[in-house]
């Protein structure tokens, strides 16, 4: 990847939905963040980046309100770009609330209906002049529709095409799709448009019927993806490029307290090691070692003490 040695900085655009974050701190309170799958790799990948080697800008959509305001000063405080968010009058963000249980896992329930992001390529493809890579998500496709999936998938196919990197996650979410043909049929597209794929086995697994991520691998690789973390929770991750192929085992976490964004975390440190001159292996470490510290704590962004920016 690029990063490494470069006289300007490496320029990445994720593409996404950053939404109000409310999480129950106890059956009474609830503690109020932004977040969204790839507005949490953006800004872990911030954190973790020197500003001389990797600029990260979010493309989003927000409304004009108070709570727009929020998300707006949460993306910029991360040290993010936020010259592709587009401000629609008269709307409000998307809003999730979250629980966990004893062991971190979490449950989700969203208010995004009516969400402004939902409004993005609506009438025009995005301009990606400029930028290296851009990292995008299923749930970046869930919130569009067809249309403008469409004209996304365009401006990706030809942003490939002149050189550009494509990071995805499948990052499946079957709540978010009209039926899980659509998803399958959205995420496949996308993973014949990427370079690179950080999926989830569980989520392959769900749309695809693979039996291991040995399987996963080879599907993607047959469909172009070059190079390929499959990351399998408690087993590890699959880490491949071209014929090598590496089974890492997972970091041992002795409490998870929220799980909310350990796949996020992972791709951030990911792609900060990559743009940094790792290798696949050694990034994927970084990546679990920066998964297993967000996990011991609240919330999808921790605080900076706990990983500093």
């Amino acid at each position: 990847m690029t990063g490494e040695g470069s006289a300007t900085p490496t320029r990445l655009l994720a593409i996404g939905e950053c939404m109000i974050e409310l999480t129950h701190i106890d059956e009474h309170v609830l503690r109020l963040g932004c977040a969204g799958d790839t507005f949490n790799t953006a800004a872990y990948l911030s954190r973790c980046s020197s500003p001389d080697r990797v600029a990260v800008d979010y493309m989003t959509a927000v409304g004009d309100d108070y709570y727009s305001d929020r998300v707006l000063a949460a993306i910029a405080s991360e040290g993010i770009g936020t010259d592709g968010i587009r401000r629609v009058p008269g709307r409000s963000p998307g809003l999730y609330l979250v629980r966990t249980d004893a062991a971190g896992e979490r449950s989700f329930t969203y208010y995004r209906s009516q969400a402004p992001a939902r409004e993005l390529f609506a009438d025009a493809a995005p301009d990606l002049g400029g930028y290296d890579v851009v990292y995008i998500s299923a749930i970046s496709l869930q919130i569009l529709d067809s249309a403008a999936r469409d004209r996304l998938w365009t401006a990706l196919d030809a942003f490939r095409s002149n050189g550009g990197a494509i990071v995805f996650d499948s990052n499946y979410r079957s709540t978010g799709w009209p039926d899980v043909d659509t998803a399958r049929h959205a995420v496949r597209t996308s993973w014949e448009l990427a370079t690179i794929g950080l999926p989830t086995f569980a989520d392959e697994q769900a749309l695809f019927g693979d039996e291991s991520p040995e399987r996963t691998v080879a599907r993607l690789a047959g469909l172009g993806v070059s190079e390929i973390v499959v990351k399998n929770g408690a087993s590890g991750c699959t880490v491949a490029q071209g014929a090598a192929s590496h089974t890492l085992p997972a970091v041992e976490v002795e409490r998870v307290v929220d799980s909310t964004a350990a796949g996020d975390a992972f791709n951030a440190g990911y792609l900060a090691a990559r743009l940094a001159g790792g290798d696949p292996v050694e990034s994927a470490k970084q990546a679990q070692g920066l998964a297993a510290t967000v996990i011991q704590h609240p919330g999808a962004i921790v605080d900076r003490s706990v990983v500093p920016g």
